[in-house]
């Protein structure tokens, strides 16, 4: 099939949707299809080989911005526009990081998601320019909601081609959204939901909770879970280090929960009886959380843990799976209830037994898995409990890893999850043609 994905990029950061959307195109490109990857709002960031088109960037960050507050540059010529929309300008000037907070994004938003009618209609002219000189694609890969209202004018410049949209956590911006903008929103991308062929969930949880939260038909849902590509020789049982480590590797947000986890940390070594021990965090830091981040250094440090606390920083690949190996137990104690946690599949193929509070897609995995442990809430007293289980049962601990690893590879290759995403796109092609 000729394939064209679309992938929303985040600047600086390493961001779970692009690189599940760039290693699902590598995965495609390896299975003989024809794959165009197009990023979108800033060129993607991932720490394995990136598949995107290099030359362009389409919504460029900047230029939504400005069509967004400046009424000239809703009408500035396309050529002079490529001078802000060149992937470099754009790396550039959003080096530190991407405004993505919702609380400052509710116009942008809805102007975007109103598609021809908003501000950024530019940018779908502009788009629909650069496909009439490119192979029409059999099949559109939208990468998420926000972005819904490219469906139909796709489908009409394009003949009809179907057009599959990933649901892969969304909501968590939307809510964000203030006052009505909110409301605004999700009534637009339900309007458009109708020119899409099909949705493709990263969960069966993500799945049911989608289908309610944006008003999609179950006969439109499928679900395809991630893959990873996991390294050879990493997938050994904890190595009963002392000290005991405990490790975090997410993006630094309260939504991701480090803020629990060090709470967890100190009651384990406070109440529960853990001797002196290790809590290694590593993950993306924006700008804009290091009041969150410091809060969390004092909050140790006010128990006097601050010297068994450890930020490695946002690693690269390698790195990542070197600090994996250090650990004896992972965890991410996230108040959200995640759709993906592509950070447990990383941290199970690495052999590492993991606590998660007992929501989100967080019980899907233990079940297929057997990888980890479920908290019986987000509680830091539970997670706490837990995590204490397994410091007690290192026989269980080790069984726990390596049932992991093993599952890892037998369920959530990277080839799983491109057979799985294959099997939606022919469905939906086979769908477009009968009609």
């Amino acid at each position: 099939m000729r394939l064209l994905l679309l992938s929303a990029g985040a600047a600086s950061m390493y961001c779970g949707s692009c690189m599940r959307d760039n290693a699902l195109a590598g995965a495609l490109l390896r299975r003989g299809h024809d794959v165009t990857l197009l990023p979108f709002y800033t060129p993607t960031l991932t720490d394995e080989e990136n598949v995107s088109r290099k030359e362009r960037v389409f919504f460029g960050g900047i230029s939504v911005f400005l069509e967004q507050h400046v009424p000239l540059f809703r009408h500035t010529p396309e050529l002079l526009d490529r001078l802000w929309d060149a992937p470099w300008v754009i790396k550039a000037l959003s080096s530190g990081s991407i405004a993505v907070d919702p609380r400052v994004l509710g116009a942008m938003t809805v102007s975007t998601l109103q598609g021809e009618a908003g501000r950024q209609r530019k940018e779908i002219e502009k788009l629909l320019h650069w496909l009439r000189d490119e192979p029409r694609p059999d099949l559109v890969n939208i990468p998420y909601t926000l972005l819904i209202s490219l469906a139909g004018p796709l489908k009409r410049a394009l003949d009809n081609v179907p057009i599959v949209v990933t649901l892969q956590g969304e909501d968590l911006f939307l809510d964000g959204l203030p006052g009505s903008f909110r409301g605004q929103a999700l009534d637009l991308i339900r309007r458009h939901a109708a020119d899409v062929d099909l949705f493709v969930a990263v969960s069966q949880y993500y799945a049911d909770y989608a289908r309610d939260y944006f008003g999609i038909p179950a006969s439109k849902m499928r679900v395809a879970p991630l893959g990873i590509a996991a390294p050879e020789g990493l997938g050994a049982a904890p190595l009963d280090r002392r000290p005991f480590t405990i490790g975090y590797f997410a993006r630094i947000a309260p939504e991701k929960g480090l803020h629990v986890l060090a709470e967890a940390y100190t009651l384990l070594r406070r109440d529960l009886g853990l001797p002196p021990s290790r809590l290694l965090a590593a993950g993306y830091r924006a700008p804009d959380q290091q009041a969150y981040f410091d809060g969390v250094t004092r909050q140790l440090e006010a128990a006097g843990l601050a010297g068994e606390f450890e930020y490695g920083g946002a690693p690269d690949r390698a790195g990542k799976f070197a600090f994996l190996h250090e650990l004896d137990a992972f965890c991410v104690p996230s108040p959200y209830h995640e759709p993906k946690a592509l950070y447990l599949l990383e941290a199970m193929a690495a052999g590492v037994p993991f606590v998660s509070p007992a929501h989100g897609t967080f019980p899907e995995l233990v079940k297929a898995t057997g990888g980890g442990a479920l908290a019986d809430s987000g509680a830091p007293e539970h997670i706490a409990g837990a995590l204490f289980a397994l410091w007690t049962d290192p026989d269980r601990a080790r069984a726990l890893g390596r049932a992991g690893s093993d599952h890892v590879r037998a369920q959530y290759t990277l080839d799983h999850m491109a057979e799985r995403v294959e099997a939606v796109y022919r469905e939906a092609a086979q769908g477009a043609h009968a009609c």
